[in-house]
């Protein structure tokens, strides 16, 4: 796993070219080359791998996920959002760079992403459309902004929302449905999105290619409750973010719907769901990726 890390990490300083106006480019580059765990893109070159593809022709759509997921944290952690001054134990892209071009900077790694796909890629052109089909629904506002907007409708009061449900009133009815749709949608889609894309470069079957994206709607669900776990329990240090703040913000989550140990029960449950896909497959990363994640939350 950490070979593949630093070959991520390798293209990603690739791809990041700083250009003028300099300012857009390293606020880009900040936010994507911070030091992490790039679980995303090693799910989609392990998936790619483990069904039979060339990883190096993953590594483009891998390192745009990773795009992706950096302007989703940049976009995040804004005043008007999440509010949060840290991310990765560095300060957030708007404390650097300003609020005006950490916008921008989450705005253009969404075009910067899928352009990275279509340039850098050496596959079918069969492929890549497929490929940024789905890459651009999971970006859009069926998925991952659908879910950020009903994460920050849902904050505040109990479930009520601070907006109190006003522009969402059909899921916030029912916290437990606003909580799946959440998830799924705002944590679980860049995990299916990663798993499902690396299947799709492999020339998998539709068959594996659904197998894939079930395991990253699990792991993505058990992601989020883990999350939501480390920030009752975990330190600043190994989190690198504000902790507490979804507490002092009246978030809904895992944790304040079913209480801490229903969330423990919640992701050993959905690990060993996701063990029944990936046992057959031989992973040392899947199994390292799942295990470490559970043995976290134990303590």
């Amino acid at each position: 796993m950490n070979n593949l890390i630093e070959k991520i990490d390798k293209k990603l300083e690739e791809y990041m070219v700083i250009k003028y106006p300099e300012s857009i480019f390293k606020s880009m580059k900040y936010t994507v080359t911070l030091p992490g765990k790039r679980l995303r893109p090693v799910m989609c070159l392990e998936a790619c791998r483990v069904l039979g593809g060339d990883i190096e022709k993953a590594m483009p759509t891998a390192c745009a996920i990773e795009m992706l997921h950096a302007q989703s944290l940049i976009h995040d952690d804004l005043p008007c959002m999440d509010n949060d001054d840290f991310r990765r134990g560095k300060p957030s892209n708007h404390k650097v760079f300003g609020e005006a071009i950490a916008v921008l900077a989450g705005d253009a790694l969404l075009s910067f992403a899928p352009q990275t796909i279509i340039e850098k890629s050496q596959l079918p052109a069969q492929t890549v459309v497929k490929v940024l089909h789905e890459f651009v629904s999971a970006a859009g506002a069926h998925q991952l902004i659908g879910g950020q907007v009903v994460d920050i409708e849902s904050e505040g009061g109990k479930y009520g929302g601070k907006y109190g449900g006003k522009y969402s009133e059909k899921h916030l009815e029912n916290p437990k449905e606003t909580l799946k749709f959440i998830h799924t949608n705002k944590t679980a889609v860049l995990f299916k999105l990663a798993l499902k894309t690396g299947a799709i470069i492999a020339g998998a079957t539709q068959e594996q290619i659904d197998e894939m994206e079930e395991f990253g709607q699990k792991y993505g669900l058990a992601f989020q409750i883990y999350d939501d776990i480390m920030d009752e329990i975990a330190t600043f240090e190994e989190l690198g973010k504000t902790i507490g703040k979804d507490k002092e913000v009246g978030k809904l989550t895992y944790v304040t719907l079913y209480g801490l140990e229903n969330a423990k029960i919640k992701v050993h449950e959905l690990a060993k769901d996701i063990h029944k896909i990936t046992d057959k497959y031989n992973s040392e990363i899947f199994n390292s990726i799942i295990d470490k994640m559970v043995a976290k939350i134990e303590r």
